[in-house]
């Protein structure tokens, strides 16, 4: 084989621009596993093809397999993964793997199942799944069949800007008890319990949760509506059974449902459906009926609380509501700060766009800060130069892009001036200034 290769080499030395012809020597080199050969085949068929995209794909699993995993993640990053076949998806998570970019491994690899749900690896198993029974070993990262991840965060409270009532309200119902038992155990109050996170979408529920996860030095699931249901009967409510035995096995764990109204419709509405088995099931998990929940903190998110079952913020399940509302000056100046970290700024006075900038949520500043870059590329490009962002870049953004929070306080207001009357949405009111 080698000496076949050899002679089509030959033959590339006389007709060094065809590229059918390198693609077919590359294949026989990875073939005889010559990697970094094939490699330098690959990059010439590059050269006279950009963008070719199975030369990538090949050109990517050669630096897996010589170790260059770096290279191989930006090759892959160039490609469109929905677009990729199976085996080079696979290779792109194996090398973030290998990079320790574990957290871009496991939304890649969400995506691979869903689209191929039979899909199965021995080597990315055993970083990312959790086996079907219970496994309390120490693996940070893992994975079970329902496609759901138990990570272990590293991001804690001090990375969190602002939101200093929701840090004290959930110190104080999971932080407190975990760091002080015995005080807790004299006034009998458990570790653990629900919390319901609520406010306009962008605004930092989900990374509040996984920073509590990260404060005490937990296990984080995060789950989502398409982690639980199931086409099939009684497989959503197994689903769900399984994703707290799993927080049950791995304490202490926080728990994290996300949009968790799309689960925890009003019973009254559903009738007879399927989902009303599944919130029952449910209701039945928070209540810890045939297990024990103490050392789980079940966080849940939503957009519109007033679509959840108010079973659900019964004593002992969501029994704390707290309003996470758009990010206050203080915490917009730290949002800015951390998105502009990286980017190329000339006079920047962030305070003084923070103080323009209220009811802006953290996703509103990341499309600001898009909008200005593509106004600078247009810029550099024109000039040759490169021009860095500056404070009035930044406040010209801000004039195209609204913030996203103002449609929900329009819903909101109304619930809270007309549908308030045990006092749940007084924060909304109190955020208005609206007086009752």
């Amino acid at each position: 084989m080698k000496e076949m290769i050899q002679n089509l080499v030959d033959a590339l030395n006389l007709s060094p621009d065809n590229v059918p012809l390198r693609l077919q020597v590359a294949n026989l080199m990875m073939n005889e596993k010559m990697y970094a050969e094939a490699a330098d085949q690959l990059s010439e068929v590059l050269k006279r093809s950009y963008g070719h995209t199975s030369a990538q794909q090949q050109l990517a699993e050669c630096f897996y397999h010589l170790g260059k995993y770096s290279a191989a993640i930006i090759t892959y990053e160039q490609l469109d993964f929905e677009q990729l076949p199976v085996q080079s998806a696979a290779f792109f998570i194996r090398s973030l793997i290998k990079e320790h970019s574990i957290e871009q491994a496991i939304e890649l690899y969400r995506h691979l199942l869903m689209q191929h749900p039979q899909f199965s690896d021995e080597e990315i198993d055993r970083e990312l799944r959790l086996g079907s029974s219970t496994d309390t070993g120490d693996d940070d990262f893992m994975m079970d069949d329902s496609s759901f991840f138990l990570e272990k965060p590293t991001t804690k409270f001090s990375d969190v800007g602002g939101m200093k009532n929701v840090k004290n309200e959930i110190s104080l119902k999971i932080i407190q008890p975990l760091k002080n038992p015995d005080l807790y155990k004299a006034f009998g109050k458990k570790a653990g319990g629900g919390i319901l996170l609520y406010g306009p979408p962008g605004c930092g529920k989900t990374f509040i949760a996984k920073a509590t996860a990260g404060e005490i030095d937990a296990k984080f699931i995060s789950i989502g509506l398409h982690d639980i249901l199931d086409m099939w009967i009684g497989n959503s409510e197994k689903n769900l059974h399984q994703v707290f035995e799993v927080a049950r096995a791995n304490k202490p764990c926080v728990l994290f449902f996300d949009e968790v109204d799309a689960l925890g419709s009003s019973r009254s509405d559903l009738k007879q459906s399927a989902m009303r088995h599944v919130i029952n099931q449910f209701l039945a998990e928070l209540d810890g009926v045939d297990a024990d929940n103490e050392g789980i903190l079940i966080l849940a998110a939503t957009n519109a609380p007033w679509s959840v079952d108010g079973a659900f913020r019964r004593p002992g399940r969501f029994d704390r509501i707290i309003f996470v509302a758009p990010p206050d000056e203080e915490a917009r100046v730290d949002i800015l700060q951390q998105l502009l970290k990286d980017k190329p700024v000339g006079e920047m006075d962030v305070k003084k766009i923070a103080a323009q900038s209220e009811g802006y949520s953290g996703a509103d500043f990341n499309a600001v800060i898009d909008i200005a870059i593509e106004d600078k590329l247009t810029q550099s490009i024109e000039t040759g130069e490169l021009q860095p962002l500056t404070t009035k870049d930044i406040l010209r953004a801000l004039k195209v892009h609204k913030p996203t929070t103002q449609e929900w306080f329009s819903s909101a207001r109304n619930y809270a001036l007309y549908a308030n009357e045990s006092g749940l949405y007084d924060d909304i009111l109190k955020y208005l200034k609206i007086k009752r």
